[in-house]
């Protein structure tokens, strides 16, 4: 075969250049944005994180303050129990419904199921824990038969601290598994179904197929959503400082990490014992990540 001629090689390149043109412009946007709200925060975090105003470099003096405070390990003890909740549901339900909604055989009826697992995404943040106030408090909740049912009569009793774990974790569950329902179900769909149709020519059932094909091809999304959760439960903050504020003090302000974050810089006016915090929870959120990502082989190919 004859080589290409200078004139077939330079559209070639041409294409290749504004191709290269275009996926810059996508991704600008993104750089700037995480440069100005991730790159710059996360360093002043670290600057403040060893230093103090008094003394300039303090060393590890901020982090020592933080973990000898007496509500420090309070926190993390109710952080430790909520990630342990929320996990686990989120895995296992997820997971779970992914596969029934994968496994549905009415398009019409896996399309509605679809917009029901997506809907309560609508509703996040503080307005989705104000509705869930509203549908803890005995008095006026559409579910009151069933929380009086429960042994519940008053709102202090339903968000007793004990109890907060689960209805935290309910509450994310509401809010957040909806979306990775959909995209677990978006990766089951990318599985080729030759693959699937051998093995139920060979006579596998519904689970062998789920447990030995579909489960271990989900192990990547899987340990993405994961190390995503962590990142997001680890940072806990709107649900308890709203439950603190409508409990009138029967919840503390400095239930999770973030509290007492927020508490050690708008309320003592320490930013550098704040600041140590943050940085804390990075290195822990950045330490749950790697495992979880050699653990899945995120990286490796297929």
């Amino acid at each position: 075969m004859a080589p290409s001629s200078p004139a077939e090689i330079a559209p070639a390149q041409g294409g290749d250049k504004r191709r290269n043109a275009l996926g810059w412009s996508f991704a600008a946007p993104y750089t700037v944005l995480l440069a100005l709200f991730g790159i710059v925060p996360t360093g002043y975090a670290l600057y403040l994180a060893f230093t103090t105003s008094e003394a300039g470099f303090a060393g590890f003096g901020n982090f020592v303050t933080t973990f000898t405070d007496f509500r420090f390990a309070a926190a993390v003890g109710h952080i430790a129990i909520y990630l342990g909740f929320w996990l686990v549901s989120l895995t296992v339900l997820t997971v779970g419904l992914a596969l029934v909604l994968f496994h549905l055989r009415s398009g019409r009826l896996s399309r509605f199921v679809r917009f029901l697992y997506y809907l309560p995404g609508a509703l996040v943040g503080a307005s989705s824990v104000l509705l869930w106030l509203f549908i803890l408090d005995p008095a006026v909740s559409p579910v009151s038969w069933l929380l009086r049912t429960l042994g519940f009569d008053r709102f202090g009793e339903v968000i007793a601290v004990g109890h907060l774990p689960v209805l935290f974790t309910i509450i994310a569950f509401w809010t957040g598994a909806g979306g990775w329902i959909v995209v677990l179900y978006g990766a089951l769909n990318n599985i080729p179904r030759d693959i699937i149709e051998a093995a139920r020519i060979d006579g596998a059932s519904a689970w062998q197929i789920a447990r030995r094909i579909e489960l271990p091809m989900l192990r990547k999304w899987v340990a993405y959503m994961v190390i995503l959760a962590f990142a997001g439960g680890s940072q806990l903050f709107v649900e308890p400082q709203l439950l603190s504020q409508a409990s009138l003090g029967v919840i503390s302000n400095d239930y999770s990490l973030n509290q007492l974050s927020y508490t050690f810089a708008f309320q003592v006016g320490d930013l550098n014992g704040a600041a140590a915090l943050s940085v804390e929870l990075l290195v822990v959120s950045l330490a749950a990540a790697g495992i979880f990502v050699t653990w899945s082989g995120f990286f490796d190919a297929d």
